[in-house]
């Protein structure tokens, strides 16, 4: 077990360690904005040109395939309390090999993700100010970031609390004016009237094929990137039994309601052959219906959905780098905490590292090419630690089938489904071969791999060590 996870930082300082103050309305919420990420509101623009309307049954596939990994992540989780993250139940599961792997991979995941949505926050502020230079909007955010995390995890809770709701206010929204739109049979400026036939009347719900379907997967998965951003919270969340399940069983409907119901929307106002690859769809859909104060608005949206994932994944890497350092995988100074309780050098030299997004747009020029390329990269880690989940859970039926017998929360098709979510993995990866921006990814991403296999040597036999001191 891991019972001790926290005791040299314990024992220096009984109180000084991540506290549980993250209440039941911040763990829903940070759920929620973790199922509305940038790729919904920057990405779905391209998945819509590549599949058209057969966009949304790749969400909701990609939906249910996730829903099942949050579940063995939950029960994981639930089995013992002592597990503070994913991280920890691979390493206890599978050895500390699996959790250096896990923890540094979903740290880089993060780091990347923060990196593409510095390229997007870019791209929104140039839609008000095109003249403003490219490393402006990036860098503030940044900054600005860094500074509010420092402070406490409470403060950090609140952020996603209402950037959360900012989304689900835009969502929603769009939705009961799509819906009136339809109603009154509105004809926009290019002469296309909104209509439910607009879904089949320009091809068919495959008017690309079964290639075009396929393609839509890529942006279509970094769209849930932050889905398990709910596991990772559990650790500074008050009564997690309660909680943590409440907010793993509004996945489905978060799906339908903010992915699946959105897109037909858009695609039903305006046929989804005007729908604009290069930019937001949410955006576009005001512009195209003459309303450019709301595209604004909706642009304002879209851009505090940004933010709330760069500010995402600022938490998220500063935890996952004091977990590694605690557990030995990684430097000391990580694992030092600072008067506020919150890993103080994790953030910053997270922070350091998203200023890569800031040089990759000088790089690339076009933003969009950028933004593929790299969340490609992030998919693909991503995939990589929820797999990794998912062998956890199969070890963790061998081991202590007791265990799963006194869960409050069992995964629902068990070690079955396990199976079926990582065959749909394998196919999600085979996927990314058929375009080359996603191919260039997929090229890219064993680097990552090689560069931890060169590195865990160092950290073996401390890491080895430490476990016997704390089983």
């Amino acid at each position: 077990m891991m019972q001790n996870r926290e005791a040299s930082v314990r024992q220096a300082s009984p109180e000084h360690h991540l506290q549980r103050n993250l209440r039941n309305r911040h763990l829903q919420l940070i759920a929620i904005g973790g199922a509305i990420g940038t790729g919904l509101f920057m990405g779905s623009g391209k998945t819509i040109s590549l599949a058209g309307p057969s966009v949304i049954f790749a969400y909701a596939i990609i939906g249910s395939m996730l829903f099942f990994l949050m579940r063995a992540m939950g029960e994981l989780l639930l089995s013992n309390l002592n597990y503070k993250s994913f991280v920890d139940f691979n390493y206890d599961l599978l050895g500390p090999c699996a959790g250096f792997f896990t923890g540094w991979t979903y740290w880089f995941c993060w780091v990347v993700t923060g990196i593409a949505d510095v390229v997007a926050i870019t791209g929104y502020i140039h839609f008000w100010a095109p003249g403003v230079p490219l490393w402006l909007p990036g860098t503030s955010c940044i900054l600005l970031l860094l500074g509010l995390n420092l402070l406490t995890v409470k403060l950090f809770g609140e952020m996603e609390f209402w950037f959360a709701l900012v989304k689900i206010f835009a969502i929603v929204s769009l939705i009961a004016i799509g819906a009136v739109l339809i109603a009154v049979g509105f004809t926009s400026p290019t002469g296309a009237k909104a209509a439910v036939s607009n879904l089949w009347a320009y091809g068919g719900w495959f008017p690309h094929g079964g290639a075009g379907f396929l393609a839509a997967f890529q942006i279509a998965v970094f769209a849930f990137v932050g889905i398990e951003l709910v596991g990772t919270t559990s650790a500074e969340a008050k009564d997690p039994e309660r909680t943590l399940p409440k907010a793993i069983n509004s996945i489905p409907i978060r799906v339908i309601v903010f992915y699946i119901l959105a897109l037909l929307v858009i695609m039903t106002v305006t046929p989804w052959n005007q729908v604009a690859p290069d930019k937001s769809p949410f955006v576009n859909l005001f512009m195209l219906i003459g309303i450019p104060i709301a595209a604004s608005l909706i642009n304002f949206v879209v851009l505090t959905s940004a933010a709330s994932s760069a500010n995402s994944g600022i938490y998220s890497t500063g935890r996952m780098l004091y977990g590694l350092a605690d557990g030995k995988l990684g430097p000391r100074a990580f694992a030092k905490l600072s008067n506020n309780n919150v890993p103080a050098n994790g953030l910053a030299y997270s922070c350091a590292v998203l200023f890569i997004g800031v040089f990759l747009l000088y790089q690339e020029g076009d933003i969009m090419t950028a933004f593929t390329i790299v969340t490609t990269i992030s998919s693909i880690c991503f995939i990589f630690v929820w797999s990794l989940i998912l062998v956890a859970y199969m070890r963790y039926r061998k081991l202590h089938p007791e265990r799963h017998e006194r869960s409050i929360f069992k995964m629902p098709g068990g070690v079955l489904m396990c199976w079926v979510v990582l065959a749909f993995f394998v196919f999600v990866l085979a996927v990314f071969t058929q375009k080359a921006d996603t191919l260039t990814g997929l090229m890219y991403a064993p680097i990552w791999f090689v560069c931890l296999g060169l590195c865990y040597p160092f950290y073996r036999k401390q890491a080895i060590e430490h476990r016997k001191h704390t089983h």
